[in-house]
């Protein structure tokens, strides 16, 4: 539940949550609410599940500090959840930097990101004493050169593509050849290069593909060092999908590589730049059907002939090609929110915005019982990816976003040395008192 208040007084509440099970009692109050109000998309943030997941990061991953990417949910409770948790930030524009900087976050905690910078964030980062910037090419190097010419440098290397999203992505970083440039022209410009960055995608799978990048950037550092620079960051990137399984993964496949080639006895410091690993399963989104159209699609060997295709319900002022690039960038499980029984006709349908256009389409098939006008779906693992523009476009084109925290995770707020002090003065913690029979529907995953 949003709340509008002055600087001095909270400006989110968190509803104090009894119970594992009550996120989805919570999810129905607001379905019901929503209804009545005519309204439409809303998002159920669990805040739990970012402390939950720092909590992971550091009993899995305590020799790397994360620092968390801000373009993947720029949502200020997350920001400051984060930060009073003691997560560094990645920023891509002066908005985020404002944000980040606003929660009290020092500046040596913050980088700027992005390897193609605009000049004035540039100089806005050198006005607020950002130091730690990421270049990939020369044109940047001689701008942030003329801009700030006290910070140090990150040089981002090229990592190989290990699946079909990765090959059709445009590639950013260097190879070892231009780094060698690279580190030739900081020293020329004066500008201190300080480590390096790589980033292994989240759909990689190959030990070699982790094994390859801290060689290579063993070798950057082996380079900058030869020419005087004190290397001293490594940064492995934002490749964490959110899972613990996941997580496993890659640390079985780096820490290896890490303690062969960067020890701790160097006294190297080991960041990482998750944000889909924090945010994504923390957010639920909700969205009405307003319209349906069923069409005879031949689907040979499968389950029915009829393909359904279902209008999702948006609000007027919101851009709903940005809640279609949202959902189609996230692994979401969609979920209608009514019991179904197992001998309920599944349907293959397709889920699109008001406009019905191409660009429109949210989802392009999953099985799902007959929906009627007024059915509500969930999307589930929605906080990333879409959250960042979302909550930058005005006040106005925002779907409300609903906190929440159970008691076990609030209390485990506490056990990581969070106290509502001045750092969690934008956050009032609320009980939530939820009503039975608020609605008829529960939520469960069709068959």
């Amino acid at each position: 539940m949003r709340m509008k208040g002055t600087l001095d007084e909270p400006r989110f509440s968190v509803e104090l949550l009894e119970g594992s099970a009550a996120l989805r009692g919570l999810i129905d109050k607001h379905i019901h609410d929503q209804t009545l109000a005519l309204k439409s998309a809303f998002f159920v943030a669990d805040l739990g599940v970012i402390v939950w997941q720092q909590v992971r990061w550091r009993t899995k991953m305590d020799q790397i500090r994360p620092f968390y990417t801000v373009k993947s949910n720029s949502s200020p409770v997350v920001v400051e959840i984060l930060a009073a948790l003691g997560t560094g930030f990645v920023c891509s524009n002066k908005h985020e930097l404002d944000l980040v900087k606003g929660f009290g976050v020092p500046s040596q905690d913050i980088i700027l990101g992005g390897t193609c910078k605009q000049l004035s964030h540039i100089k806005y980062a050198a006005k607020h004493n950002i130091s730690l910037l990421v270049c990939d090419n020369e044109a940047e190097l001689r701008k942030i050169a003329r801009c700030h010419p006290k910070t140090k440098v990150l040089l981002l290397l090229t990592s190989e593509s290990c699946c079909e999203r990765e090959e059709k992505a445009i590639p950013f970083g260097s190879t070892l050849k231009d780094c060698r440039h690279l580190l030739e022209s900081a020293r020329e410009l004066s500008l201190h290069i300080t480590g390096v960055k790589f980033n292994i995608p989240s759909c990689c799978q190959d030990a070699q593909a982790f094994s390859r990048a801290v060689s290579d950037a063993r070798c950057v550092f082996d380079m900058g060092e030869e020419l005087g620079f004190e290397m001293n960051i490594l940064d492995v990137g934002g490749g964490f999908d959110g899972s613990e399984a996941q997580l496993d993964k890659v640390n079985q496949m780096l820490k290896p590589m890490l303690d062969m080639y960067f020890p701790l006895s160097t006294g190297l410091s080991l960041i990482a730049e998750p944000g889909v690993y924090f945010v994504s399963s923390a957010f639920t989104l909700a969205m009405n059907i307003i319209a349906k159209k069923t069409v005879a699609r031949d689907f040979s060997g499968q389950p029915h002939s009829e393909f359904e295709h279902h209008l999702l319900s948006l609000k007027p002022s919101q851009a709903s090609a940005l809640v279609s690039r949202l959902l189609k960038l996230i692994m979401c499980n969609v979920v209608f929110c009514q019991e179904v029984s197992a001998e309920e006709p599944l349907f293959y349908s397709s889920l699109w915005g008001p406009s019905a256009d191409d660009l429109d389409q949210v989802v392009e098939r999953c099985l799902l019982p007959e929906l009627s006008v007024g059915d509500w779906l969930l999307f589930s693992n929605a906080g990333a990816n879409g959250l960042g523009a979302t909550f930058t476009n005005g006040e106005e084109h925002k779907p409300p976003v609903f906190y929440s925290i159970t008691e076990c995770d609030w209390q485990q707020v506490h056990n990581c040395g969070v106290t509502l002090d001045a750092r969690m003065k934008n956050h009032s913690v609320v009980p939530c008192g939820l009503q039975p029979n608020i609605s008829e529907a529960s939520v469960s995953t069709p068959a």
